[in-house]
């Protein structure tokens, strides 16, 4: 269990590292890469989540996403005794890697005058605020991926070949889906970060005053759950 729980803690920490990595270097000011756009951001994404399978795939399932884990232990791949110790050690790697993110990018948050900016390296925001188009934006994004990854187990790919394809998922999720929210798809790429921010000293981030936004973060966090749930539903009906 101990090598289990290190794969889906280092996997979430390398995910996030380079996930909000990229993020980071196109929001904040004065990077190489500052305002290099969407597209950078979602193919930074879709390898992130390829490396960090190929890397923790040898430890542990590779999850790295509460929703994952909750969706194969609904569809009766994971032990419902591992769930938990499973999710708990993806919120700490993500946890981790932010304070990283961070420590890399100190001098361009220092730079950094807008606080929306600084949040969204830490944590997904709405585009427009508007509850239900949120709501449906996870429901769709996080439905298409559990789904999708299920759907893969299906085929008999050589040895990386499905590793790949799901990086690929996750670039077109966020060129299709993704621009309304910021595509969290992942309970432990949301919270983990916005606590790390939370609890940051103003002074560190470079704001006066926060604005963790914990007025939207039941979308990402909670809504990843429900979505997987449906999917792995749909998933039992179609296989049988």
């Amino acid at each position: 269990m101990m090598k289990e729980l290190f794969g889906e803690f280092l996997g979430t920490l390398i995910l996030i590292l380079l996930g909000n990595g990229v993020v980071a270097g196109v929001v904040l000011p004065k990077t190489k890469s500052n305002n290099s756009g969407w597209i950078v951001i979602t193919m930074g994404w879709g390898i992130a989540v390829a490396v960090a399978v190929f890397v923790s795939g040898k430890l542990s399932p590779a999850h790295l996403n509460p929703a994952v884990t909750l969706g194969v232990a609904l569809k009766g791949d994971l032990p419902w005794a591992s769930v938990f110790p499973y999710i708990l050690a993806q919120f700490a790697g993500a946890m981790v890697a932010q304070i990283l993110v961070w420590l890399q990018f100190k001098p361009h948050y220092e730079a950094e005058e807008n606080a929306g900016n600084i949040l969204a390296t830490f944590s997904t925001g709405p585009a427009i605020k508007d509850t239900v188009s949120n709501l449906i934006s996870e429901i769709l994004g996080t439905f298409v991926l559990v789904l999708t990854i299920f759907a893969l187990g299906l085929y008999d790919f050589q040895a990386g070949i499905g590793t790949f394809a799901v990086g690929t998922l996750i670039v077109g999720i966020g060129l299709s889906l993704g621009g309304t929210t910021g595509y969290a798809l992942n309970p432990a790429r949301d919270l983990g970060p916005r606590l790390v921010y939370t609890f940051l000293p103003n002074s560190i981030t470079g704001e006066e005053e926060k604005n963790s936004q914990w007025w939207y973060a039941f979308v990402p966090v909670i809504i990843p759950f429900i979505a997987s749930a449906c999917a792995v539903f749909l998933y039992k009906y179609l296989v049988g």
